[in-house]
């Protein structure tokens, strides 16, 4: 299938490199051009244009990182798309901006499916997203192959925007886990008990969960290489209070660690750099 991709950062780059050694014919577009030029060696075409990028695609995807950057590349996109081409708004872009871009999708004709995918760098180089769809079930089944060659679950949840307010709620529950994971071991630090204590406790059983404790290995290393950068959990922590219109006490705690970490110079590290401040 011939699979566009719109933004060629990290989470863009890894699904072009992916759909394109899966047999799906790629091109990307970003507005750094150097971002995608790694993707050339794997026969990867690298456009000039977005319009240029989407006029013969069957499936468009869009990996940007706010409602605002989205809109900008999906009005000459929309007009560009050939006719049975499905958009694959894949950028996690809160409540409001789901919506409206869905209003523009309609306006133009065009089928959207909402698919903000849950996982980080190399999980999509890797083929191991887990995408949160929601949208006209045709156009979801027209994607499948390229979703299913991205990822090891497609969980369709509605038919409108559903899939978009679903990844506000895991994305706020993962970053408050991470946040505790890092204050755990300082508790245990702080007690004398060696961090491998208490992992050896939580890594197996009912208490046990893999993502908090791939977390805990990048904190006890001191090590952040970026995943899931800091900066775009608190995005996506503030877009939560937006469409929720509220902010509970945790989730307030939560968002002034994120803000300390971005302060202390650790905004594009991973998440489990909040472990690097108190």
């Amino acid at each position: 299938m011939k699979v566009t991709i719109l933004g060629a950062g990290r989470m863009g780059s890894g699904m072009a490199a992916r759909l394109a050694e899966t047999g799906h014919e790629v091109t990307v577009w970003d507005r750094n051009p150097g971002q995608a030029a790694g993707l050339v060696d794997l026969g990867v075409t690298v456009a000039d244009g977005v319009a240029a990028a989407a006029d013969d695609a069957g499936v468009v995807i869009t990996m940007v990182t706010n409602g605002e950057a989205v809109k900008a590349v999906a009005e000459p996109m929309l007009a560009a798309m050939p006719a049975g081409a499905i958009w694959v708004q894949a950028s996690t872009v809160g409540a409001e901006w789901a919506d409206t871009l869905r209003t523009l999708a309609d306006a133009n004709g065009q089928p959207m499916v909402d698919a903000p995918v849950s996982g980080s760098t190399e999980p999509a180089r890797t083929g191991k997203l887990s995408w949160l769809v929601s949208g006209p079930p045709d156009a979801v089944e027209i994607a499948r192959p390229v979703l299913d060659a991205l990822g090891e679950r497609v969980l369709v949840v509605g038919l409108r925007q559903e899939a978009s307010r679903l990844k506000l709620v895991v994305n706020t529950w993962m970053t408050a886990v991470t946040v505790a994971m890092a204050d755990a071991l300082a508790a245990a630090d702080r007690l004398g008990i060696p961090p491998q204590s208490l992992l050896d406790v939580i890594g197996d059983g009912p208490l046990a969960m893999p993502y908090a404790l791939q977390k805990a290995r990048l904190m006890t290393n001191h090590d952040y290489p970026p995943g899931f950068p800091v900066e775009l959990a608190l995005k996506d922590i503030r877009l939560a209070e937006q469409a929720e219109g509220r902010q509970p006490p945790l989730i307030r705690a939560v968002e002034e660690r994120l803000q300390r970490a971005v302060a202390a110079g650790h905004g594009r590290d991973d998440l489990a750099a909040v472990a690097a401040v108190d």
